[in-house]
């Protein structure tokens, strides 16, 4: 699915610089440590910059099949977490923000949702014993090298799917697209394979078939 976001490209110009299944369990949050490590001052502006922006997660479309692709893509994937989240609102602005989130970073959604099933479970106030928070299990350091400092609004369902996906794409940039390092390094487990194998097999529960019939 080619569709476009509102500002699509601003994150990737401000940053130039730059298990099993069972692990997601309801009422635990599994985030390993990810690890403060020193920022150069162009690398934190380009962040700061990129979780600023708090323009409401609207899709935008640059055709009627683009359109027509997210429509089928939101209730296909309402479907799939409606046990999680019983309530189809919820889903909606759910599901429409981390689409939205995802591809303003440049990243998979599907990749993204799997990494919250195995991070949080899809729960919004999900704490780990290390002080993760959120979907996305956000450590509170980030909100003070790139944010206003404020680790409560990390329980704020874009703030913390926007501080996820940056985070997310800086440590894509700096493992030069690797994936498998990419995600150690989100999970504070670099180099270790339980971790990015758990979140590549809940990305499966994501995927989504694109093509229009005809």
């Amino acid at each position: 699915m080619t569709t476009g976001v509102t500002r699509r490209n601003c994150l990737a110009a401000a940053l130039p610089a730059l298990v099993p299944l069972g692990w997601a369990v309801p009422g635990v949050a599994h985030a390993g440590g990810q690890v403060e490590e020193p920022l150069m001052d162009s690398v934190r502006s380009a962040l700061s910059a990129a979780v600023a922006n708090e323009a409401p997660p609207e899709p935008l479309f640059g055709s009627t099949q683009e359109r027509i692709l997210y429509v089928r893509w939101l209730a296909t994937m309402s479907d799939r977490l409606r046990r999680r989240k019983l309530d189809w609102e919820v889903r909606r602005d759910f599901l429409q923000t981390a689409w939205y989130e995802s591809r303003r970073a440049g990243l998979d959604v599907a990749l993204v949702l799997g990494l919250i099933q195995v991070e949080s479970a899809f729960r919004k106030y999900a704490v780990s014993s290390v002080g993760a928070r959120g979907y996305m299990q956000v450590m509170p350091f980030w909100t003070r090298l790139i944010g206003d400092g404020d680790p409560s609004k990390l329980f704020q369902m874009q703030t913390n799917l926007r501080f996820g996906c940056v985070i997310l794409r800086h440590y894509l940039d700096r493992e030069q697209g690797d994936l498998y390092m990419t995600l150690g390094r989100y999970n504070g487990s670099r180099g270790r394979s339980p971790y990015p194998n758990a979140v590549f097999s809940a990305q499966r529960n994501w995927q989504f078939d694109g093509r229009l019939a005809g």
